[in-house]
């Protein structure tokens, strides 16, 4: 973007609400997470009450959780076989004197043992297949949504009794485990939400007596940290209503202008000078929630680009790094809709903090408008702030040029990095007398044949050497491993050597003793 300037998309949020249950993030026992309802629950090691996220839905609605699961109790992490599970669930009530009706049009609940993340194969850009399950839950919802389908385990009916309550969803997360899960509903009726956790309890009437039971699920580890949130110099993880599930935006652009560059997921950091933030509000939480939707999990976008320009351009993916001094991670790993004219795509991308990728290419003609839409429902375990840009294939590829030359250059050479070259004083050279002993000899007959004897020469830090001079030192001698395995200590008198020199010894003494085992294990 060197000279260039990004544009704001000018975009809103429908007013669709959507309870989140994604705090505490990672969950360590059993107790309630979030609850709409009107009233309270306690904290149990403190005896807090903390006033519930209340909210009654009525119409279109939606449901987001995102948790994982380490156990209070070392033992339930375990192994694969032996592995504890924790019981995460959905449950509605029916505070009315009639009978509701929840009907879901679209949806998804996974878990690690449905959707495992394999990182190592899903770096880049590849084609989505069918059943992209491998991509972690996160992504895995997030596809199902996206393609407007429901999971068949998911009931897409369910009726509440008059004051009820009743299960909508279970899932079970397996001990380190993540669990996912994105809904879209309607009701025909007032109704209220909440999400509990239970470690062994997996039938309805046990999670409902938790949810009962007024309880808070331990792990809530930021309430200590209320203020802090409040000012946004923390942020917490969503335990609340965010208003909207759909972002929308249209924008028209002409290419003989520049390249066009366009915040995607913009945050109050990361918005690339437009001042456009694309955060949704929250219209209730708890008191450790975030104040907003920062991480907009669960929305959908839809980008419409209308742009004037003919020849060959790429569709670009970035993640700016803030700064060069971090370690690069994982900022999407996700799958993107692209629909150019009549023709529709599905890409799974995994980009880094700091890398662009090239999504798609775009063949644009002089004809008319070339209309180029963005569909994604944003997945969780991802970090807003990215960067959404059509330039001229030339200038992508000059722009990768580029930065290979900054990021080459900013490598420092390895003997410059360990070593500052000084003016120096030839020195004579000196040829130490190194006694060959035979291999064949008494002393070493019975070792095999990588057995060896390796000489060190040892000097003085004072020592005065020329040409003539005589080497009456005697050199330290550091014998190979005999066939018990022993590996005998260097001998090195600390009198005699400087601490320069007693570091390089050092390190060919290791050198030599990794070459050793090495001959050993052959």
């Amino acid at each position: 973007m060197a000279g260039q300037s990004a544009r704001p998309l000018n975009g809103s949020f429908n007013k669709v609400p959507v309870l989140h249950s994604n705090q505490p993030e990672t969950v360590v026992g059993t107790g309630i997470l979030v609850n709409t309802a009107p009233g309270s629950a306690v904290v149990v090691h403190t005896g807090q009450q903390l006033r519930n996220a209340e909210f009654t839905f009525d119409g279109k609605f939606g449901i987001h959780i995102h948790h994982k699961y380490y156990p209070r109790d070392s033992r339930k992490l375990g192994n694969i076989r032996h592995r504890g599970l924790l019981t995460i669930a959905a449950i509605a009530n029916n505070p009315t004197d009639s009978s509701i009706e929840l009907k879901f049009d679209r949806g998804s609940v996974k878990n690690s043992f449905e959707a495992p993340y394999h990182s190592n194969k899903l770096m880049g850009v590849k084609p989505l297949g069918p059943r992209p399950w491998n991509t972690g839950p996160g992504d895995a919802t997030a596809v199902q949504m996206l393609r407007g389908k429901l999971d068949r385990k998911l009931e897409d009916n369910i009726v509440i009794p008059p004051h009820t309550k009743k299960l909508v969803f279970t899932t079970q997360i397996p001990a380190r485990g993540i669990a996912n899960g994105l809904l879209s509903g309607t009701s025909n009726g007032p109704f209220q939400l909440a999400v509990v956790a239970a470690e062994g309890a997996t039938s309805e009437k046990d999670l409902i007596a938790i949810l009962n039971s007024g309880r808070l699920a331990p792990g809530r580890t930021y309430l200590n940290r209320i203020s802090e949130i409040e000012t946004g110099k923390v942020f917490s993880r969503v335990a609340g209503v965010a208003i909207g599930d759909h972002y929308t935006a249209k924008l028209n652009h002409d290419l003989k202008h520049g390249a066009l560059h366009v915040p995607l997921t913009s945050t109050r950091k990361h918005h690339f000078g437009t001042r456009e933030i694309q955060v949704n509000s929250l219209k209730t939480r708890m008191i450790d929630s975030a104040v907003n939707n920062v991480g907009t999990y669960g929305v959908r976008f839809d980008i419409t680009l209308n742009l004037k320009g003919s020849g060959a351009h790429q569709l670009v993916l970035s993640h700016p790094a803030a700064t060069d001094k971090k370690k690069p991670f994982t900022a999407f790993r996700g799958s993107i809709g692209i629909k150019i004219d009549d023709e529709y795509k599905e890409v799974h991308v995994g980009l880094r903090s700091g890398q662009s990728l090239p999504i798609s290419e775009l063949n644009l003609t002089t004809k008319s408008d070339n209309p180029v839409t963005i569909s994604l429902v944003y997945p969780a375990d991802n970090t807003p702030g990215h960067l959404l840009s059509v330039v001229p294939v030339e200038q992508y590829k000059q722009a990768i040029k580029n930065h290979e030359k900054v990021k080459q250059s900013k490598q420092p050479d390895t003997i410059t990095k360990n070593y500052q070259a000084k003016p120096l004083t030839p020195k004579p050279i000196v040829k130490a007398k190194v006694v060959q002993m035979n291999k064949n000899s008494s002393k070493h007959r019975n070792h095999d044949k990588y057995d060896s004897i390796i000489y060190k020469r040892q000097l003085l830090p004072t020592e005065s050497i020329t040409h003539n001079s005589p080497v009456n030192i005697p050199p330290v001698l550091i014998s190979s491993p005999s066939r018990n395995n022993v590996m005998p200590a260097a001998i090195i008198d600390p009198q005699r050597v400087n601490s320069s020199l007693r570091k390089h010894y050092n390190e060919a003494i290791k050198a030599q003793q990794q070459w050793l085992r090495q001959l050993q294990n052959r």
